[in-house]
Formats: structure tokens, sequence, C-alpha cells
């Protein structure tokens, strides 16, 4: 309930702000957006665990809201999010974004809660370590949780600053009983113990700096605080015991371009007292512009993941290499299609995906997942508990 109390007081700190700019200005624009979702998830395998389903209908919807005034300057910016779920921990709540902005010249402030992104490569985003990850909404950690911030950013000539304040900590949600993709014992996200004495209400600090050079696109950050993976540890009686170490972390993104290549590296060290990690993904993208004068763009990406947790590394990408190729169709449709496959080096394990979308009419979209698991080894410390949870998902969006 923190959280929840923590989200008023940033609406109610934000909505005064607005409030008084209103008085004076009489130019506010209002955009509302409203998207509306039905899928469907079909686990076509026999559950490795008791009480596990099978078939997972569910809906969610995402509400989106702007208000800005003082020319563009000033903004209040809201993204909402409810999902319901026949597993009772993936049916969940979350306001996404809900922050106001301030831009003047060269720099731009920011307080409420937000979604920061960092990173460069496609198959393992190391660097990006603001916002917790929202684990029962996606496998690949691509969807996240609003993260309480104050960030201040400051563009000069020789590069872009951001400066964090990430007053409170948000916790990451597993799978219930009756979900997939868990492990044997169901780990309450309540349970999780913190390193810190101050546990979710630790203050913590993060840094960054970006900049262009030529055909480089650079990033270093450096992040403080509680970390945003849980630590696992396995006690005498076989329990699963789990908290959230007080870590640094310092990261670098690069990107090159070169023609039709596109160069990628993300790399971190991480250290804390109870471990010190090292990794990086690297790799590339070659793309195939307008094959045949189709108009059809093909991407071929391949990178190499390292971790030297080896297989105690939470995200099971310590040893692996990435193959995929991205389409796009480029047409009305906005039709595109994501094939991959991640290898490990070390084992015969083997984790192959698609996505694909394409919008229909002017109003809906229409989606395809598929994860496949296959030959995992039991060495995988969290893949292992997977190897029966390949899925198909299917997913139809209506905008408003």
């Amino acid at each position: 309930m923190k959280h929840i109390i923590l989200y008023i007081v940033f609406v109610i700190f934000s909505f005064a702000g607005f409030s008084q700019e209103a008085k004076d200005d009489s130019s506010v624009d209002h955009d509302f957006e409203l998207e509306l979702e039905t899928e469907y998830r079909y686990f076509y395998k026999d559950a490795l665990f008791a009480e596990q389903k099978d078939h997972f209908p569910a809906f969610a919807i995402r509400p989106k809201y702007t208000l800005d005034w003082n020319k563009g300057y000033e903004s209040i910016n809201f993204e909402g999010f409810f999902r319901f779920d026949v597993d009772d921990e993936r049916t969940h709540w979350d306001i996404r974004e809900l922050y106001y902005q301030k831009a003047k010249s060269n720099w731009e402030l920011s307080v409420g809660l937000k979604k920061i992104y960092w990173g460069v490569t496609e198959s393992n985003h190391l660097v990006d370590i603001i916002n917790q990850t929202d684990a029962v909404e996606s496998f690949d950690g691509e969807q996240k949780l609003g993260q309480p911030m104050v960030q201040y950013s400051l563009s000069t000539n020789f590069g872009t600053f951001d400066l964090f304040y990430l007053p409170y900590h948000r916790k990451r949600t597993f799978a219930g009983s009756k979900g997939r993709l868990r492990f044997p014992t169901i780990i309450d996200k309540d349970d999780v113990a913190y390193e810190s004495g101050a546990e979710e209400w630790r203050q913590d600090f993060a840094f960054r700096y970006s900049h262009s050079f030529d055909i480089v696109d650079l990033g270093v950050s450096h992040f403080y605080g509680n970390g945003r993976e849980p630590l696992f540890v396995f006690d005498q009686f076989g329990n699963i015991n789990s908290f959230y170490p007080v870590i640094n972390q310092t990261g670098l993104d690069l990107q090159i371009t070169h023609n039709a290549f596109l160069w990628k590296l993300e790399s971190i060290y991480r250290s804390s007292d109870a471990q010190d990690v090292f990794a990086f993904t690297g790799g590339f993208e070659f793309t195939i512009s307008n094959i045949k004068n189709s108009g059809i763009d093909v991407g071929l990406i391949g990178e190499y993941l390292y971790d030297d947790r080896d297989e105690l590394a939470l995200n099971a990408l310590q040893n692996d290499v990435f193959f995929g190729s991205r389409i796009a169709f480029n047409d009305i449709q906005d039709t595109s299609i994501l094939i991959g496959g991640i290898s490990d080096l070390e084992s015969s394990s083997n984790i192959f995906s698609i996505e694909a979308s394409r919008r229909i009419g002017n109003s809906w979209k229409a989606e395809l997942e598929a994860r496949v698991f296959s030959n995992i080894s039991d060495r995988e410390f969290i893949l292992s508990n997977f190897k029966n949870d390949s899925f198909l998902r299917f997913t139809i969006i209506k905008f408003f």
C-alpha cells in the first residue's frame, strides 16, 4: 500500500503545479487515447508443476492522457494499465507514467512516475536499470513498471547529462500458482527482503551521459541503490530465500552506424556485498533495404551474450548467441515480423521466438508471439523451470 500512497502524493503535487499555471495561461491542450486489448496465451506442453494452467484468456486496458500548456513547455503525462488474467498474480494494475514536465531551452525537469529506457542491443538490455521489470506481463522483460523519480536533463554542445533521484523501490512480481514461467516454489513479492534497513524507501540515485559523435552514439551511466533483480539463495531445507541487494552498477552502451550496418554493445559492471557481476552483449544489425523495389526492408541480427554468473544469471543469458531477422514491409498496415533464436554455447538449450504485428483498418491491430524452449539443460537454474512453458500468444488491440 505504500506505493499507492506515493502515487497519490505525486498526483497532488503535479496537479497543484498545473492549476497555478493554468490561471495565467488559457491555452491548454488535451489529448486522450485508449487501448483495449484481448489476449489469449496457450501453453501447449503439459505443465511441470501442480495447479499450472494451459489456457490464459486475458483482457487489458491502457488509457493515456496528456495535458500541456505554456506553449508546450509544461505538461502532465499519464499512462495507466490494468490486466485481468487467469493467473491471479498477472491480474494487476499499474501507473506506468504520471509526471509533470517543464522544459526550457536546454534543460528539462520531470517529477512523478516515469519510464526511462536505455540500451541499443536486441536480445538483452543490460544497462536498462531505472525501471523495475513487469515480469508477469512479458517474458522478454520489455514491459516496465512506472518508477517514482525526479529527473533533470541538461543538453550541451558536448553531450546530454541526466540526473535521477529515485525515492522508492518497486518489487518484481512473479507468476502465481496457476501461472506459467515460474519456479516450483511460489514467490510472493512481499516476502522478498532487502539488504538495506530502509527497504523500499531507500533513496537511490543514477546518472547518465550520452552524446553522438558523427557515426557513434555513446551512453555512460551509473546507478547506486536497491538492485532491480532480486538475488535467490537456497537454504538447507530447499527453500528459496530472496532479497534485493544494494548495488553500484556502471553501464556502457555504444552504437556505431556505418552504411547498412549498426554495430552495438552494452556492458555493465555491478558490485555489491553479495556478488559482483560483469556482463556484456555485443553484435550487429545489417539492413537490406527495399528488396527488389518491393519496399520491404530485412534486417539481419547477430549478438553474443556473456554473464560471469554463469547458470546463476537471472536472465539465463550467460554464454549465448542470438541470431534473428527483422522484416519491415513498410506498408499501410505497418506489418512487421521479428524472428530470432538464442542458443547456449555450453549446453543444448535453445529459445526460439517470433513476434509479428499488423494494423487492421484505422483503429485495430493484431499481434502474434511465440516462444519455444528446446532441449533445455537441467543445469540451467532459471530455464530448467520453464522447459515445458513454450507458448503462443494472440492479441487484438482496439485504439480509440
